[in-house]
């Protein structure tokens, strides 16, 4: 390889890139658009509000209406006396959204079963708060069959919430509180990031190819310019176009996000926060972990919290800037950087070979194929990541290099023994340099392949070519 050509080549695409308007439009636009996107959901959730519901209940079993307390949003009104079929048959003239009919008690197992009609789907919300009252009248029934005095009260005085408070120590055994719900996001914020970042720009450097190929320029390219040092200027080039453009899109967010948090104001932002379980359960966090998260907010208000309950269990503010200085930062973002560049590279001369093997972005279905299912596997596997960071799947998905720049950098928050990182890295490298010299092999006749699709059959052939 002349690497003075590959550095030409690298000025060439680098230069090309940023000054074409699409690259000046993506770059200020998507910003925009993402910070308009945000303006947009806490206008929605801060404004917008449930349809009220009239709800005809027919309660069969004598325990549960006395628990179906109207609210805001939903109004029970009992029609107990009439028959379910009529109300059923002309929920309209009763001026009614649903009806609910609770069955007769169940003497024996002590419950009733519940079913709801509607002309229109009648949402999670509405039912799982249904279930919730119903189970709290099946409860009340069951209690009072014991014949104990003041049972109820003696049922609520033993419940308990108990958190658990975690304590992570170092080397020389100092403890110090932590959250893994940080932890969580950390790790998947990082792994998505590079997968994103792979699939976005390494599509970018097979769409470059395949332009050139297609325009036949590349025949003019390879004249005067080997083809191996062509690939590589283009996969660095366009790496270096994609950084200049992440950097951009981060600043720029950061920026627009701020001034629009100003702009709506505090009170705005409170409207925004919804059932702390619900969106425990929507992100796959326990509620305990979502609260410690929320506390950020609440810490601030540090008239709202009682000190001996801050010095009794850490949690909010507290808990989370303590989990974020646990987190290895220095080698977190050095090991990001090596594994951001050595996945992209490793997927970029892949997808480099793939487009010199088609003259058109609808021939590259078929052969993208094998890149794009460990990148979905690496996808799947940091969602399960952070439930259990040192399972036989997840270790060693972090050591396959095919899998590891996305799934190394979601362990890495939870703690990664130094051998287990160092050996994911020269597997990664080498890999990348044995994958880089079969894409070059494939690219250099490929590249000047015209006319005819190819196949994997194709490929091979031309691996086997000097």
């Amino acid at each position: 390889m002349d690497f003075r050509i590959i550095k030409t080549v690298i000025s060439r695409e680098y230069t090309t890139r940023v000054k074409k308007k699409t690259f000046l439009v993506t770059t200020f636009v998507v910003p925009i658009l993402f910070a308009a996107m945000m303006v947009v959901i806490f206008l929605i959730m801060g404004n917008t509000k449930e349809r009220k519901m009239d709800v005809a209940v027919v309660d069969q079993s004598g325990i549960v209406m006395p628990h179906l307390e109207s609210g805001d949003r939903v109004t029970y009104e009992d029609h107990s006396s009439e028959v379910p079929d009529s109300i059923k048959a002309h929920l309209k003239d009763y001026g009614k959204d649903a009806l609910v009919i609770v069955s007769p008690l169940d003497t024996v197992k002590k419950t009733v079963s519940v079913q709801a009609y509607s002309k229109d789907p009648l949402g999670v919300e509405f039912t799982s708060g249904l279930a919730d009252k119903v189970d709290d009248a099946v409860e009340e029934y069951r209690i009072a069959q014991y014949g104990i005095d003041n049972l109820p009260q003696i049922m609520e005085d033993v419940k308990s919430h108990v958190r658990v408070t975690e304590f992570t120590l170092d080397d020389s055994g100092k403890e110090s509180v932590s959250e893994s719900g940080i932890y969580m996001i950390v790790s998947m914020l990082l792994g998505i990031i590079i997968w994103m970042f792979i699939m976005m720009f390494g599509g970018q450097v097979m769409s470059s190819v395949i332009e050139e190929k297609s325009s036949r320029v590349v025949e003019v390219l390879i004249s005067s310019v080997k083809a191996v040092d062509l690939m590589f200027g283009k996969i660095i080039g366009i790496a270096l176009v994609a950084l200049t453009q992440f950097f951009l899109w981060i600043v720029l967010t950061v920026v627009l996000t701020s001034a629009a948090s100003m702009f709506m104001g505090k009170d705005m932002l409170k409207s925004f926060q919804g059932d702390p379980q619900m969106m425990a359960q929507t992100v796959g966090m326990t509620p305990e972990q979502m609260e410690a998260i929320g506390g950020v907010v609440a810490a601030t208000d540090s008239t709202a919290v009682a000190t001996d309950v801050v010095d009794s269990q850490p949690g909010g503010l507290q808990t989370v800037m303590a989990t974020l200085s646990n987190i290895p930062w220095t080698k977190l973002i050095i090991s990001f950087l090596i594994f951001f560049v050595l996945g992209y590279l490793l997927y970029a001369s892949l997808y480099a070979a793939i487009g010199s093997a088609v003259e058109s972005v609808e021939d590259t279905q078929q052969l993208q194929m094998p890149i794009t299912i460990p990148l979905m596997i690496a996808y799947l596997i940091i969602l399960m990541a952070f439930q259990n960071p040192d399972s036989p799947v997840v270790v060693w998905a972090s050591m396959i290099p095919f899998t590891s720049p996305i799934v190394m950098l979601a362990r890495i928050p939870y703690g990664v023994p130094m051998w287990q990182l160092i050996l994911s890295i020269v597997l990664l490298f080498f890999t990348f340099v044995g994958c880089a010299w079969l894409s070059a092999k494939i690219y250099k006749v490929g590249i000047l392949m015209f006319g005819k699709k190819s196949t994997f059959k194709d490929l091979w052939n031309w691996l086997k070519q000097k």
